[in-house]
């Protein structure tokens, strides 16, 4: 699995809006942050709500948030529908070459990737903390105010693995 102080693979996707996108090009206006998951996954159902929170707490302050879909087109739409995703989603299956060049252990991981520094930070599974770490660089980054993402008193467990 690629770790902090790796570099980051560059790829180029197709999202369900039909657009292409390539990491070259959005890393050098900002972090991006990656978020690979399958719609079977049910870490990835409670990660979800906190994902849109996430990306619309910093939406058009410079960074991209990716959602890395493991699944067919179908199933991808679906489960980003059924979830109400706001952020990009990507597809990578069939071929899944981006999730081999990345190698999650696991749905949902989280990869931050920051401009001139590669992978800044992994997150395996669903965590509070790692959410709030990376709302906090992503703020840092974008000159704006924190936003808690991942509130400790909402009712949902601080963990959970993937």
């Amino acid at each position: 699995m690629i770790a902090p102080g790796d570099a980051a693979p560059d790829f180029t996707l197709h999202g369900l809006d039909g657009l292409r996108y390539s990491l070259h090009e959005a890393a050098g206006s900002g972090p991006v942050l990656l978020a690979f998951w399958k719609s079977a996954c049910d870490t990835c159902r409670v990660a979800a709500p906190y994902f849109n929170r996430l990306h619309e707490a910093y939406e058009n302050l410079g960074w991209a948030f990716w959602a890395v879909a493991q699944d067919p087109e179908p199933k991808a739409r679906a489960f980003a529908e059924e979830q109400a995703l706001r952020l990009t989603v990507l597809l990578d299956a069939p071929a899944l070459a981006v999730s081999v060049a990345y190698d999650p252990e696991a749905t949902p991981t989280l990869f931050l990737i920051e401009p001139t520094r590669g992978v800044t930070l992994t997150s395996v599974g669903f965590s509070k903390d790692d959410l709030n770490e990376i709302s906090r660089r992503v703020a840092a980054y974008a000159g704006a105010e924190y936003v808690e993402v991942a509130p400790a008193t909402d009712g949902v467990p601080a963990m959970k693995p993937g």
